[in-house]
């Protein structure tokens, strides 16, 4: 028995139960139970348009008709390549209802991405954006087993038509598909019949970013979506009479939950804006006033450095999380300072749906004297946390290995991948690639992903320490650390840096900075200063893009 058996975190759960029981017995019951709570009340916001629960749910019901009229069976795939629109929630629900599984794709995606997820997922439909129908899948679909292809538009389920999302954008139709809306409408006042989900039946499929091989799907089931929708709930302390914003992508496994689930079983309203275009996001902020969000603090970076943001942007919120990107203290103070609400961390993985450990309501994160980082929280309810050697074998609490989580929100495995399955996912506890520690009080940290580590002159230098020390600095506004290539030191640092607006600032003085705050072999040897640094539509920097520049 280790330290990590006797759950030392379980001192800062206040009044938070150390396990759950589930609520529901499958994440369609969960819906359902939403909307007998109210039918009439809001289900989703989208800019001037409004759906209810009893229209998503009468609309859901006409899609899984349509769906087994074509053949679709219970275990089917079904793919959603959308942006952060409403059809995105009916086609999650329409699938459950006609028993099949959701496929999460990133709009971003193109040709080969998409081929390679509509192959390796076996999707039967496809459900796109009419613009991505047009220039990526038209020409993918016949080389998959797609026999279904559903369009819609971003355009629908509103009237507004902001020019700054979709100027230019008209409705367009093509031969061999069909439209979404159409489609519902022909099957208007159907029910199919009725499923019953077991927990550990799969609820969707999300791919892993490929970042260390092929993109692998992710088998999410309906207790990990049951489980993580009820931690969100409460230790975000959500309920009814708010509503969430929906500031991360939908696609990813932070807005399926974090976002989407939780606003069905609190229920509350969800709010959605296409994607994120922040002058358009602080705009609603100011119509819908939500209560609720969680997102990359590189979004919420962007809501603070665009013109005209004041603090009243965010006085309706009662709560703001941020996961899928690492904070440093310096971010966490700036954005209480801009915005007057302390931002609460979180952490998970793809294979964690979402959080494994949350920072308790109410309470900043405590930052590690030693290394300068934000700790991540503590592990979530029914939910160990361990930090293990290479070796495999659990290290004492303030020692640095690889993160490895068990509980109710891991993933069954990989899909179609026993293989990759058994060497992340060794009896049922997820290895997570990150390398962090926690400390007595059950505290965990994140030091970095174990692929990024720097070997300068036989020194480990983890680039999270280097960011969070640039990050200090008055002018900088974001930043990455990656290891390059050096004849005398085998690998040194280079930093890539973007200053906030109106500021500027040399690389010498970079430099100058870092090397007064760190040791001699860590701070950056390297600094190159760009407008903006690469990014996924999840917010996280991509530093693999940057090894090259």
């Amino acid at each position: 028995m280790s330290a990590y058996d006797d759950r030392p975190w379980l001192a800062q759960y206040r009044d938070q139960p150390s396990d759950y029981q589930l609520e529901f017995p499958n994440a369609l019951d969960m819906f359902r139970a939403g909307v007998a709570v109210d039918p009439s009340a809001v289900a989703l916001r989208y800019f001037d348009g409004v759906l209810t629960r009893q229209e998503l749910d009468e609309q859901s019901d006409a899609l899984a008709s349509a769906l087994l009229a074509q053949g679709f069976a219970a275990g089917d795939r079904l793919a959603v390549y959308l942006q952060n629109v409403p059809q995105f929630v009916v086609c999650m629900v329409g699938t459950w209802k006609a028993g099949g599984v959701m496929v999460s794709i990133n709009p971003m995606s193109r040709t080969r991405e998409l081929t390679y997820l509509l192959k390796d997922s076996g999707a039967k439909v496809l459900v796109c954006l009419e613009q991505l129908y047009d220039a990526v899948a038209r020409d993918v679909v016949p080389q998959t087993d797609v026999q279904l292809v559903l369009t819609t538009s971003e355009l629908d389920y509103q009237t507004r038509n902001d020019e700054r999302l979709f100027k230019g954008l008209e409705r367009q139709r093509f031969e061999g598909t069909s439209d979404l809306l159409e489609l519902i409408g022909q099957h208007a006042g159907q029910t199919p019949p009725p499923v019953a989900f077991e927990l550990d039946d799969v609820a969707f499929l999300t791919y892993t970013s490929g970042t260390t091989g092929v993109p692998k799907g992710a088998m999410n089931t309906h207790r990990n979506v049951v489980f993580t929708a009820q931690v969100y709930r409460d230790w975000v302390r959500f309920g009814p009479g708010g509503s969430i914003f929906g500031i991360a992508p939908l696609f990813h496994i932070t807005g399926l939950i974090g976002h989407i689930a939780v606003s069905m079983l609190a229920p509350v309203p969800l709010v959605l804006a296409y994607r994120f275009e922040p002058s358009v996001v602080l705009d609603a902020l100011l119509e819908h006033r939500p209560t609720y969000t969680i997102g990359a603090i590189t979004a919420f970076n962007a809501l603070l450095h665009t013109p005209g943001f004041t603090k009243d942007h965010f006085s309706s919120f009662t709560s703001v999380y941020s996961g899928g990107a690492a904070i440093s203290p310096t971010a966490e103070q700036g954005f209480l300072a801009a915005t007057g609400k302390q931002v609460h961390n979180a952490y998970g993985l793809t294979e964690t749906t979402s959080p494994m450990t949350v920072t308790p309501f109410g309470a900043p994160s405590p930052v590690d004297p030693t290394s300068g980082a934000l700790s991540v929280g503590v592990p979530a309810p029914s939910t160990i946390v361990r930090i293990v050697g290479d070796d495999g074998t659990d290290l004492p609490l303030g020692e640095v290995g690889e993160i490895v989580a068990e509980g109710p929100q891991v993933v069954a495995g990989y899909w179609q991948k026993p293989d990759e399955t058994a060497a992340n996912l060794p009896g049922g506890a997820l290895k997570s690639g990150d390398v962090g520690f926690m400390n007595p009080e059950g505290w965990v940290f994140i030091v970095d992903r174990k692929k990024d580590m720097i070997n300068a002159s036989g020194y480990k230098v983890w680039p999270r320490e280097v960011e969070d020390v640039l990050a200090e600095h008055p002018a900088v506004r974001e930043s990455a650390v990656v290891g390059v290539p050096d004849e005398k030191r085998g690998e040194t640092v280079k930093a890539f840096v973007s200053v906030k607006p109106g500021t500027s600032v040399t690389v010498e003085e970079l430099i100058a900075h870092c090397r007064e705050r760190m040791a001699a072999y860590k701070y950056p040897r390297q600094v190159v200063l760009m407008d903006e640094l690469p990014k996924t539509v999840t917010g996280k920097i991509l530093r693999r893009e940057l090894r090259d520049v």
